[in-house]
């Protein structure tokens, strides 16, 4: 498609967008969507706000008491800004690269990258130097502005690609960028960046095992506050907003940085929770919204603290697909409807939900406003109710994917194809199966590991599971369930047999795990999203007698 006129004087990024012929649709089929060419979206998220409700109000808190206004934001991304142009020699389009825990300076770093027109590298805290080096070296950040408790590591990678100036912030260092910011006047006029100029850089969260860089504009960034954010999550300005999500994930973006900003609503910054530690912060601080994946708030039920949820209004749920049973345990303890949602990095955020009474428990959900859905077969034809195939989605954003070969992989006949089995039904609710890697064919059968998950997560014993495939040469796959019980519940082969008769009764007795492990933990990425393919290798590796 043609694009604007970059503002970027570094053309880096926009030289790196996939061919057109490998590009999706694009639709922009809401009022809201249509944006002018110049779009600057840090301003359009904080300056605007601030000139509709006012400098004074609460945007960001800690449960340790910091408590941030509108304008304490607004002026610190401005010296931000004056930094890295005045004092960094960045210009319009170089990148800057973020590296923290979810922390009132780091929301600031992303609103001064981006109004001063720099694209922004989101990174983990919790990634290693060899990891930030392969994302330095694929995005080319000229700075990065780090959390001075995640330094070394980011100065190990500096030292490893090169060309990278690094930054820290919240020390006691005479360059610290917060002493920075001191000498710097906090007025900044936003760069008058292309409505279609590339934002930011978003490393996928690598459940797949190899992560890829995504692109997206700075209307994309506006395209999920009005589609998502304003038709399903409906904040006010009065919300206080929870997310155990790091912002250098796009769950975690969306809902503690655009959802609420734009909304003239608080978020509440928790660097890292357990399921426990988070409905205490949620009620000591009275947080009126929440979002977290399926696991914590099974866990918070199991654990007996549904009542610190009491203050919650709108809860979300997403990085994995929550099962009827969970959600019904959460509004039994709680009254509370989830909204469960599917989304991923290369759309950006939720692109099928539902909320309130057009919640189906069970489904994910219809298409978000703004999207439109359908199920497509192997060669991307488009399939009808109740079958099962790959899902697509079209709409204000697409995947983009920074100098990839799978991008092809991506994008079929223009739809964005996620890698996760559905089926549709009459009513044109969408059922999440499986992602497409997860289903198991055993002696013939096609067995939906979530589905097995779901039946053995009922066991009272319990409290969580992963279930993968196992090679088995007489079967091609056995099902093999990864058990996390209760404290003091003990792991033996009595416990097994107990688990599997007791997923025989709740599923067909051939999808039943023949395998069962009990294991401490399993293994998630920060964002708390299983990672079954770290249960494969661990198979591959140490196959089962």
């Amino acid at each position: 498609m043609e694009l604007s006129p970059s503002a970027h004087e570094d053309t880096f990024s926009r030289d790196s967008l996939p061919p057109d012929e490998l590009w999706p649709t694009l639709e922009f089929t809401l009022p809201e969507l249509q944006y002018p060419d110049r779009l600057n979206a840090g301003a359009w998220l904080l300056d605007d706000t601030v000139g509709r409700l006012g400098a004074d109000r609460p945007a960001l808190r800690t449960p340790g008491g910091e408590l941030w206004s509108y304008g304490d934001v607004q002026r610190r991304a401005n010296q931000i800004a004056q930094v890295l142009t005045e004092d960094l020699g960045v210009v319009p389009g170089n990148r800057v690269m973020l590296r923290a825990p979810n922390v009132p300076w780091v929301v600031a770093c992303w609103f001064g990258a981006l109004k001063a027109g720099a694209v922004v590298v989101t990174t983990m805290a919790a990634l290693r130097a060899t990891e930030l080096a392969a994302v330095v070296t694929a995005c080319k950040p000229s700075v990065a502005l780090v959390d001075h408790r995640f330094a070394a590591d980011a100065h190990e990678a500096a030292a490893e690609a090169g060309g990278l100036t690094v930054v820290e912030f919240g020390g006691d260092g005479p360059d610290d960028l917060v002493r920075r910011c001191e000498g710097k006047s906090g007025e900044f006029v936003a760069v008058a960046t292309a409505a279609d100029d590339v934002a930011l850089l978003g490393p996928t969260s690598g459940t797949t095992g190899v992560p890829k860089v995504t692109m997206h504009f700075h209307r994309d960034i506006a395209s999920i506050a009005e589609t998502f954010g304003k038709h399903l999550v409906r904040l006010s300005p009065d919300d206080l907003v929870a997310c155990t999500a790091p912002l250098a994930f796009t769950f975690g973006l969306g809902a503690l940085v655009v959802f609420p900003l734009r909304a003239g609503a608080c978020a509440l910054l928790t660097e890292r929770v357990t399921p426990s530690e988070l409905a205490q912060v949620v009620q000591d601080n009275g947080a009126t919204a929440l979002f977290t994946a399926p696991t914590a708030y099974r866990a918070i039920v199991l654990d007996g603290h549904a009542g610190k949820l009491a203050t919650v209004r709108t809860a979300v749920s997403a990085g994995e697909h929550i099962s009827k049973e969970t959600w019904e345990a959460v509004h039994d303890a709680t009254g509370i409807q989830v909204i469960d949602g599917i989304g991923s990095t290369e759309l950006l955020h939720v692109f099928v939900s539902a909320r309130g009474d057009d919640i189906r428990p069970g489904a994910t959900g219809t298409p978000v406003p703004g999207y439109r859905a359908a199920i497509l077969d192997a060669d991307g034809n488009e399939l009808g109710p109740d079958e099962p195939g790959r899902l697509g989605i079209i709409g204000p954003t697409g995947c983009r994917y920074l100098n990839d070969e799978r991008q092809r992989a991506y994008v079929t006949n223009g739809w964005n194809t996620t890698g996760d089995t559905f089926i549709r039904d009459a009513d044109g609710y969408y059922w999440f199966q499986a992602r497409s890697d997860s289903m198991i064919v055993s002696s013939g059968y096609n067995i939906g590991g979530p589905e097995v998950e779901a039946a053995v997560d009922q066991h009272p014993d319990v409290a969580e599971c992963a279930v993968v495939g196992r090679p088995d040469e007489a079967r091609g796959s056995v099902v093999c369930a990864f058990v996390v019980l209760r404290e003091g519940v003990v792991g033996d082969d009595a416990k097994v047999r107990e688990i599997q008769d007791f997923v025989k009764e709740r599923i067909a007795p051939y999808k039943y795990p023949r395998d069962v492990r009990f294991v401490e933990t399993l293994p998630r990425n920060p964002s708390g999203k299983l990672q079954h393919f770290r249960l494969r290798e661990l198979l591959v590796r140490e196959p089962a007698p």
